[in-house]
């Protein structure tokens, strides 16, 4: 379709425009690229004065450790099969085999499957091809390649333990958070009282409040939740300070008015026809809510589970203050990496943990574009 030529941008400010948004795009991918780069390369190289020894790494191929031209081959169709089979095919294949009411369980099935798959793939069976080409035409590394610092830190350093520490908590966060804002929302949305409003300020209100605010309002009770509980629960009574429990309450505290406010415009945008064509054929509120206007919801669902996602994924100041060494989640547990005295290599090792948890982050966009997409589209129009 042709644009109007009276509408039509000129050459200039094209060019300007795609010059700020490479630029913009640049200064946004090259930290993560930079570091991805130094986590796979001998500490002499990660931080080598000379850039191209950054890329190229010398020192990791003196000591046996680099990719041949095959093994660079076989890198990039692999990863780029693995792209597009999450973009173009894994939310077609849920869509046709899923029925509507288990959208989020067959999402949950189809992403533990495709990481099983991609791991076996990667991991196995592209590594095992590309050194049967490597003997057969006697290749040498062309560029200095090691998966050390990732062992160390996975296996050696236990990190695969605050990483399900943050599967605790984010699960916990995403699912109240979704469980409240959309029973909340709707309510709010089909509301007409002035209550509804008022509850809304106070909801943005509470959302303003800084963090540390809330962590010192639910600290004595944390600290104290044995003797709270224990006419409950008897002598068994847990005291909740240091476990992921404290920190899902918090972070599903600071995030609940903004799932409402958020879940409460996408229901906004839904004709109240469609619960009135509900009600007429005989079902319930609820019914009608399940039945009706959840399936027409899920982008907007996703949409706002995702920004929950990221608020428990990536948060530093409540996990710290709350949680235990022991339980400790991902951030915090890289930030002690940092904080404490390293040799160079325990600082290749925190990259290294930097770039593992950016994975699940690239996953669920790629996985979930097309939602989100469709849900910010749908809560823009009218709200």
């Amino acid at each position: 379709m042709s644009t109007v030529k009276a509408l039509r941008q000129p050459a200039s400010l094209q060019i300007v425009s795609a010059g700020f948004l490479l630029f913009w795009c640049v200064l946004a991918l090259f930290p993560i690229a930079w570091i991805a780069v130094m986590s796979i390369k001998a500490p002499l190289d990660a931080f080598a004065a000379n850039p191209f020894d950054v890329i190229l790494g010398p020192a990791t191929i003196a000591q046996g450790n680099g990719l041949t031209l095959a093994d660079i081959a076989a890198a990039l169709l692999g990863g780029g099969l693995a792209i597009w089979f999450a973009i173009k095919v894994l939310p077609g294949l849920v869509a046709r085999h899923v029925p509507p009411g288990y959208r989020p369980l067959g999402w949950i099935l189809a992403l533990i499957g495709y990481c099983i798959i991609v791991l076996l793939a990667g991991f196995i069976l592209l590594p095992r091809l590309a050194q049967a080409v490597n003997a057969a035409m006697a290749l040498d590394p062309v560029i200095g390649f090691t998966t050390q610092h990732y062992h160390a830190v996975w296996v050696e350093n236990a990190f695969w333990q605050n990483f399900v520490n943050s599967a605790i908590v984010t699960t916990g966060v995403v699912t109240i958070s979704l469980t409240v804002g959309t029973l909340a929302g709707y309510g709010l949305s089909r509301s007409g009282s002035n209550l509804a409003f008022w509850l809304l300020i106070g909801a943005l209100v509470f959302r303003a409040l800084p963090h540390s605010v809330l962590v010192a309002g639910y600290l004595p009770v944390f600290i104290n939740s044995a003797e709270l509980l224990r006419p409950l629960l008897g002598e068994n009574a847990p005291t909740l300070y240091g476990q992921p429990l404290a920190v899902i309450i918090v972070l599903v505290s600071i995030n609940q008015p903004f799932t409402i406010w958020m879940l409460r415009s996408f229901f906004q945008s839904i004709p109240a026809e469609l619960d009135e064509a509900a009600r007429v054929d005989g079902c319930t509120h609820f019914q009608a809510f399940r039945r009706v206007i959840m399936p027409v919801m899920w982008p907007g669902v996703i949409t706002t589970g995702l920004f929950s996602f990221l608020l428990a994924y990536n948060d530093f100041l409540v996990t710290s203050l709350l949680l235990d060494q022991s339980d400790m989640t991902m951030v915090p547990a890289i930030a002690a990496y940092f904080n404490r005295e390293t040799t160079t290599t325990d600082q290749v090792q925190a990259i290294a943990a930097a770039v593992s948890i950016t994975a699940p982050l690239f996953l669920l966009v790629m996985a979930f574009q097309r939602q989100i997409v469709s849900g910010l589209t749908a809560g823009a129009v009218k709200g």
